[in-house]
């Protein structure tokens, strides 16, 4: 009898020791719970990454804007005039050469025209340093008179500056320096400038 008493006594003491110890852990795990949703989710580092690496314009990042110019008719004689045309071009040297070559190749549609030979190949480009170097087949000096020579000038100088209007270019015939142009011996001073050609060699 004795014995069952306390047992008696004992077993409620055991059950609150267990009660408690179940109270503490479980407020432990309530605790732990509501830090963890109260810190900041890290961000996943492949994600953060891509963020950093990928570029916002990636479908157009490769196109870019250049113009081609064209001569057209006006009451005092002739004028550049500007066609732009989407290029396919990662780097700004290739823009150039997509623009030249359309050039080269006459206008399509409209009142534009040009005085550039047909047959006129494009046999190089350089762009470095504020300088651009075209160098061109020689039907480039082939017929025409002088406002015709000097149109063609033009033609190429502001064309090969459409993507930096402050350049300076140097024109090539089969990789030498043109210096005289067509049979009435236009002198062609180089390097050309869109402000050089305005001032000496008006349309």
């Amino acid at each position: 009898m004795n014995n069952q008493q306390r047992t008696n006594r004992i077993t409620p003491g055991v059950v609150a020791a267990v009660s408690a110890a179940v109270v503490a852990v479980s407020g432990s795990v309530a605790w732990f719970t509501s830090q963890s949703s109260n810190s900041p989710t890290p961000a996943n580092p492949s994600q953060t990454s891509d963020q950093r690496v990928q570029p916002s314009n990636t479908q157009t990042g490769n196109e870019q804007t250049a113009n081609v110019y064209w001569l057209k008719s006006n009451n005092q004689g002739v004028e550049l005039v500007p066609h732009s045309i989407k290029v396919a071009a990662a780097q700004p040297k290739q823009a150039l050469e997509a623009a030249v070559q359309t050039l080269l190749a006459g206008p399509t549609e409209g009142t534009e025209s040009t005085t550039i030979p047909k047959g006129t190949k494009l046999l190089g480009l350089k762009a470095e340093n504020n300088e651009i170097h075209v160098n061109l087949s020689e039907e480039f000096t082939q017929g025409g008179g002088s406002t015709s020579m000097m149109g063609r000038v033009g033609q190429i100088v502001y064309t090969a500056t459409t993507l930096n209007p402050n350049a300076k270019v140097y024109i090539d015939i089969n990789g030498k320096q043109l210096d005289v142009l067509g049979g009435e011996g236009v002198e062609i001073d180089q390097p050309l400038t869109r402000q050089s050609f305005q001032q000496n060699y008006p349309l």
